[in-house]
C-alpha cells in the first residue's frame, strides 16, 4: 500500500473521530457552548475553555483540522493520480462534503438548535446532518479503496449487485438517520427524572420507537439477501453481519442501561463502522472487470 493510501485511511479514521466527538457534544447538552457564534467561539478565537465551551470548542477544533487534512489529501491525490482515475472523483466529493458539514453546523449554531431546543427544525436537521456525514465517510472510503488499487465502479455490468447496494444503503441510512432522532430525543427527554407528562407529550419521544424496529427489520432483511445472493464476494463481507450484531446487541444494552454517554459513543462508533464496512463490500462487489485497465498512483 502506498503512502497516500495510507495517509487516506488515516483521514478516514480522523474524521470517525470527529463525529464521535460530535455526539459528545450533543449528549451532554453542549452545542451552546459557543453561543450563537460561528466560526469564532463566544465571539473570541481561544475563549476560555471550560464547561460547555470546552467541549464545543474541542469538536470545533479537530473538526477544522479535519477540514484541513481533506483539503491537504485532494492536494495530494490530483498531483500523484493520472486525470482519469477515480481517487480524483472520490476526493473531490469529499472536499465537498466536508464542507456541507460546516456549513451545516454552522446553521445550526446561528439558529440555535442546540442544547435544550426541542423544535421541529433541529429534528429535522439532525437527520440531514448525518446523511452529509455518511456522504463524507463513503468519499473518503471510496478514495482509499482506489488508492489501495481498487478498481472502478462499474453498476451497468453488475444490475442484480446494482439494486441490492442501493436498496441496502437507503435501509441503512433510513435507520441511522431514525437513530440520530431517536439519540436526540434521549437528550432532551432522559426516561428518568423529569416531567412525565412533558416527555410523553412530545413527538421526538413517540418516534423514539421507530429506530429499533426498523433496525430489526434491515438486519433480518439484509441477512436474508445475504444468503440468496452469490454475487456478493464473501471474503470482503465478513464484517458486516458481525458488525449487524454488534449493532443489534448494543442497542438493548444502550436502552437497557439508560443510555450513557460511553454506551452512545461505542454504538455509533459501530455504526460507523457498518457504513464504511457495507461502502468497501459494496465497491469491492461493483468493481469493473479485470481485463479492464487500472491506474495506480504515481507515488
Amino acid at each position: 500500500m502506498t503512502r497516500l493510501a495510507r495517509f487516506a485511511w488515516a483521514v478516514l479514521v480522523f474524521n470517525v473521530i470527529v463525529i464521535l466527538m460530535g455526539a459528545i457534544v450533543r449528549a451532554t447538552g453542549s452545542g451552546a457552548g459557543c453561543g450563537p457564534s460561528w466560526p469564532t467561539c463566544t465571539g473570541e478565537v481561544i475563549p476560555e475553555l471550560e464547561g460547555a465551551t470546552a467541549v464545543e470548542f474541542a469538536h470545533r477544533s479537530v473538526s477544522a483540522v479535519a477540514l484541513v487534512l481533506v483539503f491537504t489529501l485532494a492536494v495530494l491525490v490530483w498531483r500523484a493520480c493520472p486525470r482519469s482515475h477515480p481517487a480524483r472523483t472520490g476526493v473531490v466529493l469529499a472536499a465537498v462534503a466536508i464542507v456541507g458539514e460546516a456549513l451545516i453546523g454552522a446553521v445550526i449554531v446561528l439558529a440555535e438548535w442546540v442544547a435544550e431546543d426541542t423544535s421541529v427544525a433541529r429534528a429535522i436537521s439532525v437527520p440531514l446532518h448525518l446523511v452529509n456525514t455518511f456522504f463524507l465517510l463513503t468519499a473518503l472510503a471510496l478514495t482509499a479503496f482506489w488508492l489501495a488499487g481498487g478498481r472502478r465502479l462499474d453498476f451497468r455490468g453488475h444490475p442484480g449487485v446494482t439494486r441490492v447496494v442501493v436498496i441496502g444503503g437507503v435501509a441503512l441510512l433510513l435507520v441511522a438517520a431514525t437513530g440520530a432522532v431517536t439519540a436526540l430525543a434521549d437528550t432532551l427527554f432522559p426516561k428518568t427524572g423529569g416531567s412525565e407528562a412533558s416527555v410523553a407529550s412530545h413527538f421526538l419521544t413517540d418516534l423514539r420507537i421507530v429506530h429499533p424496529i426498523l433496525a430489526v427489520v434491515a438486519a433480518g432483511a439484509g441477512w436474508w439477501a445475504a444468503v440468496r445472493s452469490g454475487s456478493w464476494p464473501s471474503r470482503n463481507a465478513v464484517a458486516l453481519p458481525v458488525l449487524v450484531g454488534l449493532m443489534l446487541v448494543t442497542g438493548l444494552l444502550n436502552i437497557t442501561l439508560g443510555v450513557p454517554l460511553w454506551m452512545q459513543v461505542l454504538h455509533l462508533s459501530l455504526a460507523d463502522a457498518l457504513w464504511v464496512a457495507y461502502v468497501l463490500t459494496s465497491a469491492g462487489a461493483l468493481q469493473a472487470s479485470v481485463s479492464e485497465s487500472r491506474l495506480s498512483p504515481s507515488r
